[in-house]
């Protein structure tokens, strides 16, 4: 399927069975996409097809209407001088919503208006209404952008759920890594409109494509020029790769790959950097340091020993040989 945007062309195939969520830069095409299948907008050629039967392409061109397509938008678009009840039964052909309604968890607000609702349950009011239609598939734009971050969790538990039981392929937008780990089952990136990579939400942190992927995900990306096996970063200093290449580079190393020290290591094998502690974020059974450009993860009990906190001036070290290196541009 292709569509001319500003300052590219949306090229791409994509395969949705189950839950896929679509990441990429902002003005990549993720929301285009979005209204391509919902038939908002008109690709310029190529096909879309749901269960086998044919949306667009070679002389077909179905209505949105006809598509079915259950779309819940970044904002919610609910109608405020509806209440909630109204709000799903809009489209439902006069089906009767209170199961659905028990189902999302929001029976007891069938009567309140929007502006009434917590964004949580605006959001759990969007999905309903998405469902009442009996949609074909689901098309979620940034479900969860309104949130605040006390409540994006829970609410993302609940969602993962009720898409898991729709039953129907489902794509969700996201600028969220976590949210993508916790809706979905396969990740597809887009970058300048066509797709860069496919898999799990571990396999972009274990082995991340570009350095968008690699920022997205939470590994470092460290650009620089490489020069053989050194590579000169732009922050200042240099790291040594397992390998030689040339050119624009980004250096990616994943955070648990970085150890941290108070003084610089008297081994060869070893690249470091040296930074002022900006932040310490308790992860479970991890902590998550922030240096200026990266990120390291320790053990609480290292975190102690060294007196880690912010301001202090540390040493991030880690191996030539778990280094990694994408072209950059």
């Amino acid at each position: 399927m292709t569509r001319p945007l500003r300052s590219f062309t949306l090229d791409l195939m994509l395969d949705v069975e189950g839950v896929v969520a679509v990441i990429g830069p902002s003005g990549a095409g993720k929301s285009t996409l979005l209204r391509l299948i919902a038939g908002l907008d008109r690709p310029a050629a190529g096909r879309i097809e749901c269960g086998g039967e044919r949306w667009f392409g070679d002389g077909v061109d179905l209505p949105p209407e006809r598509r079915r397509c259950g779309f819940v938008f970044q904002d919610y678009a609910l109608f405020p001088h509806l209440d909630v009840r109204a709000n799903v039964a809009f489209g439902a052909d006069g089906e009767d919503v209170s199961p659905l309604l028990d189902r999302v968890g929001i029976a007891g607000l069938a009567r309140a208006h929007p502006a009434q609702l917590s964004g949580g349950e605006r959001q759990r009011v969007a999905l309903a209404r998405a469902l009442a239609i009996g949609p074909r598939a689901l098309l979620l734009d940034e479900p969860l952008a309104a949130l605040d971050p006390a409540t994006r969790g829970q609410v993302a538990a609940e969602l993962a759920g009720l898409l898991r039981e729709a039953g129907v392929p489902v794509l969700v937008v996201t600028h969220s890594y976590e949210e993508a780990a916790m809706l979905t089952g396969r990740v597809a990136v887009i970058e300048a409109g066509r797709i860069v990579q496919q898999g799990s939400a571990r396999d972009l942190l274990e082995a991340p494509a570009s350095p968008f992927v690699a920022e997205f995900a939470g590994t470092n990306s460290l650009p620089g020029i490489a020069h053989g096996s050194v590579v000169q970063l732009d922050r200042g200093g240099s790291v040594r790769l397992a390998g030689e290449l040339h050119g624009r580079v980004a250096v990616l190393v994943a955070p648990w790959e970085i150890t941290l020290a108070l003084q610089p290591s008297e081994s060869s094998a070893l690249n470091s950097v040296t930074g002022p502690i900006q932040r310490l974020v308790p992860l479970g059974n991890r902590v998550r340091v922030v240096l200026p450009g990266l990120t390291a993860e320790v053990t609480p009990e290292s975190a102690e020993r060294l007196g880690l906190r912010p301001g202090l001036e540390v040493v991030a070290s880690w191996k030539a040989t778990s280094t990694r290196v994408v072209a950059s541009g």
